[in-house]
């Protein structure tokens, strides 16, 4: 007879786009891997009762709450995850944390550099309880990300000289399409820089091991107005998928449409970043490439499951880019799924940030990306801002 596992209580803020690929991976990652403590989906938060009501049902949660205060401060309750707009993701992280809550807490971490400080600082203190805090930047958790981030602590593509990185998508491409809370400063904190960027800031420095030491970028905002939606369902609480169609009025656009940097690694690497949301025909192009004085790496997204490899101590008659299809038993992650050669996707990424996350409560250690390292991101992406008003080079790191 099996022992039964300790269960660990989940709350979930928010239940849109984010909250249904976090709901995904709370429901799979018990079934697929062999995990010390038990899931149980407990409650899920929005700010409309009946919006929150169906999602609960659709999402596979127990019971729902339209007050996230009463969330954190429930005892039976052990895990807060946040999936909101940023603007509401300091209150509710440092609220949970003080209650002695772990938080899961979507990225960016925080809307600007001085709630991130207070959010890291707030982990930092509850960890000394034994409190966990992870942010949420799942793309880590890609295997064939992974396998590349195994590959340069190893030492195979040598010293890092360069990185190039992308986020492309084209979904804000109609200047028709309305206003929405990501096209908000004071909802979103940024544009495409900090909805889709921060990612490749992360994926870079994670990757690579290295810090982004300072910066020199561009923002640009396209479309200046947009239709005003007859009504934003995503709210404070991440309430339901987005908006109801336009009033015939226009609102300003307060963040970038685009934004593009050059960087300089702590090691004396160079980088190049590009993040839009408007590169027409892109639907979420992530690509990078790492050059290394031994080799390279180089992976896009629309084929996650493959790396490219290069080694230069091959000869020149065979070298060449190595396509690695990561769906070995030997890749990261990969054993709990399907046979070699079977693919795969989007969602589990989450899958595995459950998995990396659930082990480290249970064994009592920080799980990563940690809140400093929420922080860091979200230090380069304020050094961008500003040296896009000032048209000068940026330092990140204090």
């Amino acid at each position: 007879m099996t022992t039964p596992r300790p269960t660990l209580s989940v709350a979930m803020i928010g239940h849109a786009f984010m909250g249904a690929a976090h709901s995904q991976a709370w429901r799979t990652a018990p079934r697929f891997f062999d995990l010390p403590l038990q899931p149980r989906m407990h409650l899920l938060g929005g700010r409309d009762e009946q919006r929150v009501t169906a999602a609960a049902e659709t999402l596979g949660w127990e019971s729902t709450t339209t007050d996230w205060k009463s969330a954190v401060e429930r005892d039976d309750i052990d895990l807060v995850d946040i999936c909101t707009p940023g603007d509401s993701h300091a209150e509710i992280a440092i609220a949970a944390l003080a209650a002695g809550k772990h938080v899961l807490c979507e990225k960016p971490l925080a809307n600007t550099v001085a709630e991130a400080e207070q959010m890291a600082a707030a982990a930092a203190s509850a960890a000394e309880r034994g409190v966990r805090a992870m942010v949420g930047f799942a793309y880590r958790r890609v295997p064939a990300v992974a396998l590349a981030r195994e590959l340069v602590a190893q030492g195979r593509i040598g010293t890092v000289r360069h990185v190039r990185a992308q986020y492309l998508q084209d979904w804000i491409v109609d200047p028709e399409v309305p206003l929405s809370w990501r096209l908000d400063k004071e909802r979103a904190g940024s544009g495409a820089l900090g909805d889709i960027g921060a990612h490749i800031i992360d994926l870079a420095q994670h990757i690579t091991g290295e810090n982004i030491a300072e910066v020199s970028g561009v923002l640009e905002t396209f479309v200046k107005e947009r239709p005003v939606a007859q009504g934003d369902t995503s709210g404070t609480l991440g309430g339901g998928g987005g908006d109801e169609g336009a009033t015939g009025e226009k609102g300003p656009v307060t963040v970038d449409d685009a934004a593009v940097f050059l960087a300089r690694f702590t090691s004396g690497a160079l980088g190049t970043f590009e993040a839009t949301r408007f590169a027409t025909g892109r639907k979420n192009g992530i690509r990078l490439e790492i050059n290394g004085s031994r080799g390279s790496l180089a992976f896009d997204f629309e084929d996650m499951n493959v790396l490219e490899f290069f080694d230069a101590s091959e000869a020149d008659e065979t070298a060449g880019f190595r396509r690695i299809l990561v769906t070995e038993p030997g890749h990261p992650y990969v054993a709990a799924w399907w046979p070699a050669g079977h693919g795969l996707g989007y969602e589990h990424c989450f899958t595995h940030q459950v998995v990396d996350l659930v082990r480290a409560v249970a064994d009592g250690v920080d799980p990563t990306p940690t809140f400093a390292d929420g922080l860091q991101v979200q230090r380069v992406l304020a050094a961008v801002e500003t040296s896009s008003l000032t048209r000068t080079w940026q330092e990140t790191l204090t």
